[in-house]
């Protein structure tokens, strides 16, 4: 029962919002009184950090099996994208930004389980691009795997990028695009033009 809450609340928090979503709708959305729910989580904090570090878990999960197929580094990054985006639903409830504001000491932890596993992964693809000659050669890897990082986490700042002004989808294709464009080679250059022109038709 335990595990089917969790997931049926990850699923209503990343649809709704983890403010927006009550244990009363849980409970009336799965069809169980909150007893049961209480019974498995002591209370709603208790319940949004499980779910925060299985929703962790299976994005990593995720992630590791793409870099697993060993596709070009730039290939990568989009598939990457492609399947955080599902994942997350498009980020339409701003689930991140609801976290931030009302569970800040979750999201914190959050965050510093994503930069690991996200550092790691960038690390991994920059190295290979340079391998591939699709990257430029004079780039210094921590410096662009850290800053990738930061501007990946501050496109999520609503004050920075108002939803009514910006879309999530769109700014995560802009972003990407702004990153690869400053460390392509004419080589990764034409790779990247290519799924660019293959996404828009």
């Amino acid at each position: 029962m335990k595990e089917k809450i969790l997931e049926k609340a990850a699923n209503m928090f990343l649809t709704y919002g983890f403010k927006s979503v009550t244990m009363d709708d849980l409970a009336h959305e799965m069809g169980i009184s909150k007893k049961t729910i209480y019974a498995n989580f002591e209370n709603k904090t208790k319940l949004v950090k499980e779910c925060t570090h299985q929703l962790g878990c299976n994005i990593s999960r995720g992630i590791d099996q793409i870099c697993a197929l060993n596709k070009n580094p730039i290939e990568e990054l989009y598939d990457i994208k492609k399947f955080v985006m599902g994942f997350l639903k498009d980020e339409k409830s701003s689930p991140q930004y609801q976290l931030q504001k009302y569970y800040p000491r979750i999201f914190s932890d959050m965050r510093e389980k994503q930069y690991e596993v996200m550092k790691d992964c960038v690390v991994d693809n920059i190295k290979r691009g340079l391998e591939q000659g699709i990257y430029r050669e004079n780039l210094n890897v921590e410096f662009i795997s850290r800053i990738y990082y930061v501007c990946g986490t501050s496109i999520k700042d609503h004050r920075l990028f108002p939803p009514s002004e910006f879309s999530p989808s769109s700014l995560m294709d802009d972003f990407l695009e702004y990153h690869l464009r400053g460390i392509v080679t004419p080589k990764g250059r034409k790779i990247l033009n290519e799924i660019i022109n293959s996404n828009q038709e």
